[in-house]
Parts: C-alpha cells; structure tokens; sequence
C-alpha cells in the first residue's frame, strides 16, 4: 500500500510538472508574438543625434547647468554660473531657448535678448533631443499642430486679448516689465517659438499647457499673432504700434509745439 501511494505522489507530481512546463512555455511563445522590442533598441541615427547633442551639451551648456544637467549653484567664490536644472525641461525648451539665440548666455543679464543662434539647425535639434533625455518634457509640436487652415482668427483674437495683450501689447509689438525685463515682440517669433513659448514659459511668461489652452486654442492664437504680422496700416504711420502711450505723447508734443508756434506768432504781431 505504501509503495502505490508513493508511485501515485511521484506521478502526480510528474503530471504536474509536466502541465506547468507546457502552460510556461505557451505563455513565453504568446508572449514573444505580441511584446514589442524592448525601449533599447534605437535607431543608429537616433543614437548618432543623442552622441551629437551630449557632445555640444558638455562644451556648451555643462558649466552652467552641469554635466548632467543638474544646474549650477550661483557662487562667486567657486566661479559657479547659476544655470537652472535641466532635468524635465523638454526639447521644447531648448528648441527655443537656443534656436532664437538666447542660450548660451554670454554673460548673466536681467534678460535673455534674441539673436542669431550660433548652432545650426542639426546641432540645436541634436542638444533637444539629449536634453530630452534627461527627464520628460513637453515636445516639439507636430506639422499637424502647427497647420493652421481651417484656424479662427476671431477666436485666436480673443485668446490673445486676454491672455498676451497685458505684456506683449495688443499689436503683438511687446513691452517693457519690471527690473530691466520685457516682454518680446512677436512679430520674429515663427509659429513653432511661439507655440513652444507657450508650452514652456521662459523667463517671465507662464505656461499654457494643453490643459490651459488647447492645441486648437493655441492654433488659433498663432494663426491670429500671424495675421498681425501682415495687418495694413491705412492710417499712414503706426508709431511702432507702441500702443497708446506713445500715440498720446505725440499728439501732447505736436500740440505743445503748436499752441507754441502761435505763441511767437502772435508775439511778433503785436511788435
């Protein structure tokens, strides 16, 4: 009796065995089918671009914000720059900062100013994309976010008149902030810095996530900023489009000026 039990248990354990071994290897063959390549495997000219973009960062960009992207405390005594983390900051944010020429900053100033980018467009896509690496970020927008057909400009006009007049002026021609800052015009800003501005906020400006302005908002708000850029002036100079501060000082001063000119008039006639 005891020998059958036993030949019963090493059977049943074989059995066992045996429907776990084929319920594994069903599993592991299902599993191989329908599991995509695992994350690792990149493209060669993705890891190309990503070797490309490290290099340009640690010449250019890790003695303010560190070799890893970390920042740099500011400090005087150790000659530290003061360059804000990276970590999470997106390839939105490079794209901008660096394709309009503010980064790398030659010196601390109050403010960032535009000018000529000193990378080229495969170098600066090249530090977006190691950047982006880092920590996740907001992108880049497609070619479908930035197609603007079918845009309302009405719409885009009262989304600017609420939300960008305040510092960038209601002709889009911007305006002084305070402690020596300003807000830019946008009259050089090509749809893409603008819709990467927004998704980003440099330096004074908030961010308008997805959340806050929809990608169909912020086409519209673009599309309206691009009609700006070709409005008429039929009523002869625009003064800049400085708002009307600027038009107020010019009609006090040509009015002064006048109310003068009669003054002399009238003083040479009662001689």
């Amino acid at each position: 009796m005891k020998k059958r039990s036993r030949r019963r248990s090493l059977a049943a354990g074989v059995l066992m065995g045996g429907a776990l071994l084929a319920v594994g290897s069903g599993y592991a063959v299902v599993s191989a089918e329908t599991t995509p390549a695992p994350a690792s495997t990149v493209a060669a000219g993705s890891v190309e671009q990503l070797q490309l973009g490290r290099q340009l960062f640690l010449e250019g960009c890790s003695s303010c914000h560190g070799l890893n992207g970390q920042g740099v405390a500011s400090d005087n005594a150790t000659g530290g720059n003061g360059g804000p983390s990276l970590i999470g900051v997106g390839e939105a944010a490079v794209s901008f900062q660096v394709g309009t020429g503010r980064m790398p900053l030659a010196a601390p100033e109050a403010q960032a100013p535009r000018k000529d980018p000193i990378y080229t467009t495969e170098e600066i896509s090249a530090l977006a994309a190691y950047v982006a690496t880092l920590g996740p970020g907001p992108a880049n927008p497609t070619e479908e976010e930035l197609n603007l057909d079918g845009a309302d400009i009405a719409a885009g006009g009262e989304i600017f008149r609420t939300n960008c007049t305040q510092c960038h002026n209601f002709a889009g021609s911007g305006g002084a902030l305070t402690d020596g800052q300003y807000a830019p015009s946008l009259m050089n800003a090509s749809p893409e810095q603008i819709w990467q501005a927004m998704v980003t906020g440099p330096q004074q400006m908030p961010v308008f996530s997805n959340e806050t302005l929809t990608p169909a908002d912020k086409k519209d708000l673009i599309a309206y900023i691009e009609s700006l850029k070709v409005e008429p002036n039929p009523g002869g100079l625009d003064l800049g489009r400085l708002g009307p501060v600027t038009e107020g000082l010019f009609a006090w001063t040509a009015g002064l000026l006048a109310l003068i000119a009669v003054a002399v008039w009238i003083g040479a006639k009662v001689r």
